[in-house]
C-alpha cells in the first residue's frame, strides 16, 4: 500500500474477490488478522469494520473489499523516522484459510500548518501590511518561526497552507531535503526576504540523494506524475538574492512564481528540474532570473514564461513541453512585455533582456516561441537566441513581424530549427539526450566554459552539447 505519512490517510485501495464456481458460496469469516487492533480498516461491499462473517459471493460473481489506514507513527516506534507496518486479511479459517498480505511503509514527518481556533473552528489565514492597513489575503497558511527557518535532510516537511518566509529572514534548505505540500499549499517568499535551496550533486540519478525535491503529500506511486498538486514556490515582488540549486520541482500549478524587481538578480536557479506543473513551470512577471542548466518540462501553459516584460538569462538550459493532459495553448517559451488588467488596460514595460545561449527550447507543438510585443518606441524589446535547438516552424504565417526574423542576427544567431533533439523519453521527464541528438557539439565554448559541466556533473568544456545534458549512448544505440 506505497508509503503515507504519519497521521495523513492513505489512498483507498481495492481488492476484487471472485467466486468462479457455479455454486454460491459463504465465507465463514473474513477479517483482519490483526482484527479491532489493526491499523487498517476494511469495506466490503458497502459494510465498514475489521472483521465480517457470513459473507456471501453469488455463482461466478464477485466483491469488492476496500482498505485504507492512518497511523501514527508514534504508537509504533519511538526513535525511527520510518516503520514497515504488515498486517493482512484473512479469508476463511484452518485449513481453508487463505490470506492477502497488507504491507505499508510509515513515514515520520515534520509538519506546518496554519493554527486552529477550537471554538470557530476557524483555521488561520495570512494578513499582510499594505500602506499601514492589516489586509487579510484569505490565504490559509502562517508564517515561519526563527527556529523553522532551516530545512534539514532528517525527515521531510510536510506543509499545509502557505509556509511564510517573513520579511528580513532567509529560509535555508539542505542538500537531501525532502518538502511535501497538501493541497493548495506552497512557499511564500515576503519583501526583503531570501529563498536558499542548497541541494549538491547526487551520486545516484534515481535516488537523487543530495537534489532538494519540492512535491505533493500523496506518496502513493499512482501520484507520481500528476500536475497541480500544489500551488507553488511563490518569490514575491521585494523579495531578494533568492538562489535554487540541485532541486526537482514537480507536480505543481506553478512551479516557481516569481514577480517584480527586474533590475536585481531575483532568482539564480541551476542545475535544477521543474516537472509536471498544471500552468507554468516558471512563471516570471517583470523580474529578472538567470537560469544555468535548468531543465523544464510538461506545462499545462508554457514551461518558461516572461511577462511584463524584465530581465531573462537561461544558459545551458533545456526549456520544453511535451504535454499530454489537454490542449496547450502557450508554447514552450513565452516571452512578453504587457499585461491587461479587468477593465482591458494594457500597461507596457521594458524587455530589458531575455537571452537563451545553447538552449534547447523544444515540445510537441509548433512552434514552440512566441514573442508577444506591444510596440512602442519608448519601450524596449530585447532578445537573443544563441547556438540554440528550436522547434520553429512558420511555415503558415500565422507568426509575422521583425520578431520572427530568423536571419536577423541581432536576435537569431547560430540556431537549428526543428531538428530531432532524441531526448530519452520526453512523456516520462527523462530529458537527456542520445547520440542521434541534432545537438550534439553544437554549443558555443564561450558559454561553455562559463558552466563548465551539466546537470549530472559530466564535463563540456572541450565539445558541448546544446542543453542541460552533455549526450549518453542510449542501451538500444549500443
Amino acid at each position: 500500500m506505497d508509503t503515507i505519512f504519519t497521521n495523513i490517510g492513505s489512498s483507498t485501495y481495492t481488492l476484487k474477490v471472485y467466486n468462479r464456481s457455479d455454486d454460491d458460496i459463504v465465507v465463514p469469516s473474513v477479517r483482519l488478522r490483526l482484527g479491532e487492533n489493526s491499523g487498517y480498516r476494511l469495506n466490503i461491499d458497502g459494510m465498514a469494520g475489521k472483521t465480517f462473517e457470513n459473507v456471501e459471493i453469488l455463482a461466478n460473481d464477485s466483491l469488492f473489499i476496500f482498505v485504507e489506514t492512518t497511523f501514527d507513527i508514534q504508537n509504533l516506534s519511538t526513535d525511527r523516522n520510518q516503520f514497515l507496518y504488515i498486517d493482512a486479511i484473512n479469508f476463511d479459517v484452518g485449513s481453508n484459510q487463505q490470506n492477502v498480505e497488507l504491507v505499508s511503509l510509515i513515514q515520520d514527518a515534520i509538519f506546518i500548518y496554519p493554527d486552529r481556533d477550537n471554538t470557530t473552528k476557524v483555521i488561520e489565514t495570512l494578513q499582510f501590511n499594505v500602506g499601514g492597513e492589516i489586509v487579510d489575503t484569505g490565504i490559509q497558511g502562517r508564517v515561519l518561526q526563527a527556529n523553522e527557518l532551516n530545512f534539514t535532510n532528517k525527515k521531510p516537511y510536510v506543509i499545509y497552507g502557505f509556509a511564510v518566509v517573513p520579511n528580513g529572514e532567509t529560509l535555508n534548505i539542505d542538500a537531501g531535503a525532502r518538502i511535501h505540500f497538501h493541497s493548495n499549499s506552497g512557499l511564500m517568499v515576503l519583501p526583503d526576504a531570501s529563498l536558499q535551496v542548497n541541494g549538491s550533486l547526487s551520486s545516484d540519478p534515481d535516488l537523487l540523494e543530495n537534489e532538494v525535491i519540492f512535491e505533493g503529500d500523496r506518496l502513493e506511486t499512482s501520484f507520481s506524475n500528476i500536475p497541480g498538486q500544489w500551488t507553488a514556490i511563490w518569490l514575491m515582488e521585494g523579495s531578494l538574492n533568492n538562489t535554487i540549486n540541485f532541486a526537482t520541482i514537480k507536480n505543481a500549478a506553478v512551479g516557481i512564481l516569481c514577480e517584480g524587481d527586474p533590475d536585481d538578480n531575483k532568482l539564480t536557479i541551476t542545475n535544477t528540474q521543474i516537472y509536471n506543473s498544471s500552468n507554468f513551470g516558471i512563471l516570471a512577471r517583470n523580474s529578472s532570473v538567470i537560469g544555468e542548466n535548468v531543465v523544464i518540462n510538461n506545462a499545462g501553459l508554457s514551461s518558461f514564461a516572461g511577462t511584463f516584460g524584465g530581465k531573462y538569462n537561461f544558459t545551458h538550459s533545456t526549456l520544453t513541453n511535451y504535454w499530454k493532459n489537454g490542449f496547450r495553448q502557450f508554447p514552450a517559451v513565452l516571452l512578453n512585455n504587457f499585461i491587461v488588467d479587468e477593465d482591458d488596460v494594457i500597461t507596457i514595460t521594458d524587455l530589458d533582456e531575455a537571452n537563451f545561449n545553447n538552449c534547447i527550447i523544444y515540445g510537441n507543438d509548433n512552434p514552440e516561441i512566441l514573442l508577444e510585443e506591444e510596440a512602442d518606441p519608448a519601450v524596449d524589446f530585447n532578445f537573443k537566441f544563441t547556438n540554440c535547438l528550436i522547434r520553429f516552424d512558420n511555415n503558415n504565417g500565422n507568426l509575422t513581424g521583425d520578431n520572427y526574423d530568423l536571419n536577423n542576427i541581432l536576435h537569431f544567431e547560430n540556431n537549428i530549427y526543428n531538428e530531432d533533439p532524441n531526448f530519452k523519453n520526453p512523456d516520462l521527464n527523462h530529458m537527456i539526450i542520445g547520440a542521434d541528438s541534432k545537438a550534439i557539439n553544437l554549443g558555443n565554448t564561450i558559454f561553455s566554459s562559463q558552466i563548465p559541466t551539466d546537470i549530472l556533473g559530466v564535463d563540456r568544456t572541450i565539445a558541448p552539447d546544446l542543453g542541460a545534458y552533455q549526450h549518453i549512448i542510449f542501451p538500444e544505440e549500443e
